[in-house]
């Protein structure tokens, strides 16, 4: 099984890390791997500025802000369709805000990398069906999922806060 996590930088405001684009394949891989989906899967992750996030922010969820994350789900029920060219299941596109993660690092206390890797391991779980907006069980579920990847991968928690 080979994934294909395609990434493209298209902001300036945000130098990109060398080695992050092999840690997000990792943290995609990662929780492909937790989650047991075992098909070859094609994931999209942009770099984006605070004005491109809130304006797809604004567009798709009426909310005209940034964030610091947004995922686009391809699949719906586990049925995605298939890339023709490489046999991949197409999950979706994740979009991060690198200023928007920048600003968090720093507010966290923890590097960049740390915190983008969350974004794409939190982004992952929604393209695979997992939802927290409306709190409880799922939110917790989700939660718990993040920090066993992140632990894998290696990024525990190292301080504590609430998102």
């Amino acid at each position: 099984m080979s994934n294909k996590v395609l990434i493209t930088n298209s902001q300036k405001a945000v130098k990109v890390p060398s080695g992050l684009r092999i840690l997000i394949r990792r943290a995609c891989n990662a929780v492909l791997e937790y989650e047991h989906f075992d098909e070859s899967a094609e994931i999209s992750v942009t770099f984006v500025d605070n004005a491109a996030i809130a304006e797809l922010n604004n567009q798709y969820r009426n909310k005209p802000m940034p964030t610091d994350v947004l995922s686009f789900p391809l699949g719906e029920n586990g049925v995605y369709d298939v890339d023709e060219n490489n046999g991949c299941k197409m999950l979706g596109d994740i979009v991060i805000s690198m200023e928007r993660a920048q600003e968090q690092a720093t507010l966290y206390g923890h590097p960049l990398q740390r915190e983008v890797a969350f974004l794409t391991v939190h982004s992952m779980l929604h393209l695979l069906g997992y939802d927290h907006e409306n709190g409880g069980l799922e939110a917790m579920r989700m939660r718990e999922k993040e920090e066993a990847v992140l632990t894998q991968l290696g990024l525990p928690r190292t301080v504590s806060y609430t998102e």
